[in-house]
């Protein structure tokens, strides 16, 4: 069955909790609305304990199985939170909140995982517990990390976590994962380049600092392009350039943003150097200077083996093995989920969203129909980890 029929009962009211959070979008770690929306839901399903304030906003729910045996729990993850994006498509849920939208399926995530939720507390067919956990802050904010630094693995005896993310171009009904990394690291980076300012007519007397700028944002380029073997994974990127204010003016500095992204520890590191060799080398060349400051990110984002096997193993019993993609290639993107994984053993799967505008596009919007998927994935990790042994 690709699809619990208890599950397939209720998806229309998934879809309605999906909507009522997409039309209510709330940002980082300001998710008061949907925090509370997620508790009442798990009270209502009879959860053995819901507690709030985890990792600031968190709400984490416990559902004990009707055996006790094995005194073990496996945790389920999905995250809560919006992007500052407007909306541009006039569905009959849209955002309430001029500037912010559920641009990259979160509302889906939470709906899935409250489905499972309520799935399991009505079986319990399972020995053990399971620990749902309804995250805060992933679009920035670090609110996986957030939630480990409180203490929610050991307070709640998590052995393992999982984690899932819905993927626009992924066939309806399918999964997708690989062990190891399968999402990167990122870090930002600001730049700043001092050159002389002066005059348009006279820069002979200036130092053009946009025009060092120029060869900096080219040398960048190189650092993947002949740093990194070919057959790894890195990406540098200048996303903004702040210089000047008039026509005919040289201005003094120049700032540039942008952000680092690799698959592993030693290539973050890697990547890191060279942008401060280029960025103290180059503009000295034309007698200017130039500083880099980074604020690190998320890290690497890195599945474990024998819980890949496991999770994959379970999509396909699911779905069949045909739709399940035990090596896909990594995302760049980065996901605070990693946080999590450097805790506890465990993996990130993706789900197929069908045919749909990407993530964080003005357009996006996460398909009902790929839900019942997600919450019956969620629901047998739970009594495929736990099995009762009669």
């Amino acid at each position: 069955m690709p699809v619990f029929d208890r599950i397939a009962a209720f998806a229309d009211e998934i879809a309605a909790w999906r909507h009522d959070l997409h039309a209510h979008p709330e940002l980082q770690y300001d998710v008061h609305r949907t925090a509370g929306f997620v508790a009442d839901k798990l009270r209502d399903f009879g959860c053995d304990e819901v507690a709030t304030g985890i990792g600031r906003t968190g709400v984490v729910g416990v559902i004990r199985g009707r055996c006790h045996g094995s005194n073990r729990a496996i945790g389920l993850r999905a995250d809560m939170d919006a992007l500052p994006i407007e909306e541009v498509r006039d569905l009959p849920y849209r955002s309430t909140v001029p500037g912010k939208m559920h641009a990259c399926g979160h509302d889906g995530h939470t709906a899935m995982l409250l489905g499972a939720a309520k799935y399991l507390a009505e079986t319990r067919d399972f020995d053990g517990t399971a620990v749902l956990i309804f995250q805060p802050a992933e679009e920035g904010g670090g609110g996986g990390e957030a939630m480990v630094r409180d203490g929610m693995m050991e307070r709640f005896g998590v052995e393992t976590v999982y984690g899932m993310h819905n993927i626009p171009g992924q066939a309806l009904g399918t999964f997708a994962i690989r062990s190891g990394p399968i999402m990167a690291s990122t870090d930002r980076f600001t730049i700043t380049i001092a050159g002389k300012g002066g005059h348009a007519a006279q820069p002979h007397h200036a130092i053009d600092s946009v025009l060092v700028a120029s060869h900096v944002i080219t040398a960048l380029q190189s650092v993947v392009s002949r740093n990194v073997d070919p057959l790894e994974s890195a990406v540098v990127s200048v996303c903004a350039l702040e210089a000047g204010e008039a026509f005919n003016v040289l201005p003094q500095c120049v700032t540039l943003r942008g952000t680092m992204r690799a698959l592993s520890k030693p290539m973050r590191t890697l990547i890191q150097d060279r942008l401060v060799e280029v960025v103290t080398h180059v503009p000295r060349a034309f007698g200017a200077t130039g500083t880099i400051d980074f604020n690190s990110g998320y890290p690497v984002t890195e599945n474990h083996p024998a819980e890949t096997g496991f999770i994959a193993d379970v999509a396909a019993s699911l779905v069949g093995e045909a739709a399940v993609d035990r090596a896909v290639a990594p995302m760049m993107a980065a996901e605070d989920f990693s946080y999590m994984l450097a805790h506890r053993p465990g993996a990130y799967i993706f789900l197929g969203n069908g045919d749909s505008a990407g993530l964080h596009h003005p357009e996006y919007d996460f398909n009902d129909a790929a839900a019942p998927y997600g919450a019956s994935l969620w629901a047998r990790v739970i009594e495929a980890g736990l099995p009762i042994r009669e």
